[in-house]
């Protein structure tokens, strides 16, 4: 599962907090491997096979664009043809090729303050660390700066950071954080770097700061922050090899310590020792307003070419209405490769995040075409690529999809259930916030629990795996967690405190595959009720991400 950085330090907290409420100990090993060792049914059997190929130390942690990442596709689609899926990918085959590029700073780069003296430059390390730019090999710009406070428009919070005052042609200089007070899924979504260029764009700035806080200063010193400033990041590549990023015409400079912004301070009509004091708190009410003077910035970025595949399979609708409408199952294949080592051990396995994902869709495409019925809408399979690199392969496929974009009328993600325990209820992500809530609800039921709210709000776990990209088209999407009930609490704080993203996520964990087996069963269900229902999932009315990405609306006319 990824996470960006702003969400790992919430995650340490969170998981702290929870680790000392809930205590939990190590399981025995020799007793696991006895159980390992003892014969499963068939249905268990298949899923723990399909995870200990893709954990297994041959696949080296299946990072993007390795060749270990390569076999495990050629696994998948050798699955999906034996499940009795059709190719859904490129020139009639089962893998979507996804074009990659590795990118970072090329260079320190150059930051000059120019207030109302003479030129400032600023010093690398101590006043600035400089942003690799995807689109660009060499990014130059010079412009008057503006402080717009957390850089946020959101009218249903009463926020508009850019209230009264004018960016266009301007650099904008923010903060990464968001208030407490909005709700967690939102405060994920606005917290993102992606959404503060996206509005800064929108609003005609050329290019965007991130300010150092006392609170992000916390978590991570800015002498660590220019330790790391030219740590390779990846999306997907573009014709002429440059990367997709988000915002091309406000792209990230890079970061201000808290040094360097009392010199792009000096002047203002807030000074910044006041700014200081306000972004100490949870709620902070900011000023949006210009600053005395232009910043001039001139950063360079290197660029590496890779490559990787989205593995497709499909079930054809049997409807003649409604078969050509599209219901993806999706999972990332992918996972962190080898990395530091933790205790000797560097390779990171990946069995729960996310080999039993994938495990998982194998199985439920099993089932689908075992059960001699063919479901009226079609079914897509979807594993894909570059999650761990930020949802990359599926934003690649819901801006390159192999079927008509507008035929995807849902997605229901699979993305690291912990499986350690026996759960006795479940958790959906968006599930209230489209008529695909109904339908959950009756899905879990029918396996004999229930469904619990968001256990960890502030996390906004909604906006962080696959089925997000699916949301930014407008489309409704779900995904499913095994809940926190009974022993679920402990067994999340561990997993989350000890194994996530560690080489330790492997098949030494204790995996209770007849709950891998349940967890088929629900998502099953839920796939079934969606590819067979009268009508195709639409959004709540006045849903915030449905109204944002313009997706089908309950109450609203919906194209047939």
């Amino acid at each position: 599962m990824y996470r960006p950085l702003g969400a790992l330090a919430v995650l340490a907290l969170s998981t702290s907090a929870l680790a000392q409420t809930a205590p939990v100990t190590a399981p025995n090993i020799a007793e696991l491997n006895a159980k390992l060792a003892a014969p499963l049914p068939a249905d268990q059997a298949a899923m723990k096979a399909h995870v200990l190929f893709l954990a297994s130390d041959a696949m080296k942690g299946r990072e993007a664009g390795s060749p270990e990442f390569d076999i495990a596709a050629q696994y998948v689609a050798a699955q999906f043809y034996a499940a009795g899926l059709r190719p859904g990918g490129d020139q009639g085959g089962y893998l979507q090729k996804v074009p990659l590029v590795s990118y970072k700073a090329a260079s320190k780069g150059d930051f000059v303050w120019t207030g109302r003296g003479a030129a400032q430059p600023l010093v690398f390390g101590q006043d600035y660390v400089p942003a690799a730019n995807g689109a660009k090999a060499e990014t130059s710009v010079s412009a008057p700066v503006v402080f717009v406070g957390y850089g946020i428009e959101a009218p249903q919070y009463g926020q508009d950071d850019y209230k009264g005052v004018d960016v266009r042609g301007k650099i904008v200089a923010l903060f990464g954080s968001v208030p407490t007070r909005f709700a967690g899924e939102e405060r994920a979504f606005f917290g993102s770097a992606s959404t503060k260029t996206r509005i800064a764009e929108a609003k005609g700035a050329v290019g965007v700061i991130l300010l150092e806080s006392p609170r992000s200063a916390k978590v991570r010193t800015f002498a660590k922050t220019a330790e790391f400033y030219a740590t390779p990041r990846m999306t997907w590549a573009n014709p002429d090899g440059t990367g997709k990023v988000d915002a091309p015409g406000a792209p990230s400079l890079g970061t201000v310590s808290m040094v360097g912004a009392a010199k792009l301070f000096a002047g203002a009509k807030t000074p910044w020792s006041r700014i200081v004091k306000q972004a100490d708190s949870d709620n902070a009410k900011f000023k949006s307003m210009p600053l005395v003077g232009t910043l001039t910035v001139a950063t360079k970025t290197s660029f590496v070419p890779a490559a990787s595949s989205n593995v497709v399979g499909v079930i054809p609708g049997s409807d003649p209405v409604v078969g050509k409408e599209v219901v993806v199952l999706s999972a990332h294949l992918d996972h962190i490769g080898i990395t530091k080592p933790v205790k000797g051990d560097a390779l990171n396995n990946g069995a729960l995040d996310n080999a039993i994902g994938i495990a998982s869709l194998i199985e439920e495409a099993r089932r689908f075409t075992a059960s001699g019925q063919g479901p009226k809408r079609t079914i897509m399979f979807l594993a894909v690529t570059g999650e761990e690199k930020g949802l990359v392969g599926s934003d690649y496929f819901t801006n390159h999809p192999t079927v008509p974009l507008t035929s995807i009328v849902a997605d229901v993600n699979l993305d690291m259930p912990i499986l350690t325990y026996k759960f006795e209820d479940m958790v959906v992500f968006g599930a209230e916030r489209s008529t695909i809530g109904p339908i959950v609800q009756k899905a879990v039921a029918a396996i004999g629990v229930g469904l619990s709210p968001d256990p960890m709000p502030e996390e906004g776990i909604f906006v962080r795996s696959d089925h997000f990209r699916f949301v930014q088209k407008g489309i409704p999407s779900v995904f499913l967690w095994p809940g926190q009930k009974g022993p679920g609490k402990a067994a999340v704080a561990y997993f989350m405190a000890n194994n996530y993203h560690k080489p330790s996520d492997d098949l030494t964990q204790p995996i209770l595959w007849d709950q891998g087996v349940r967890f088929v069963d629900a998502n099953y269900r839920i796939a079934r009720e969606i590819a067979d229902g009268a009508q195709r999932p639409v959004w709540n009315a006045g849903d915030y991400f449905g109204t944002l990405y313009k997706g089908p609306m309950a109450g609203a006319a919906v194209a047939p």
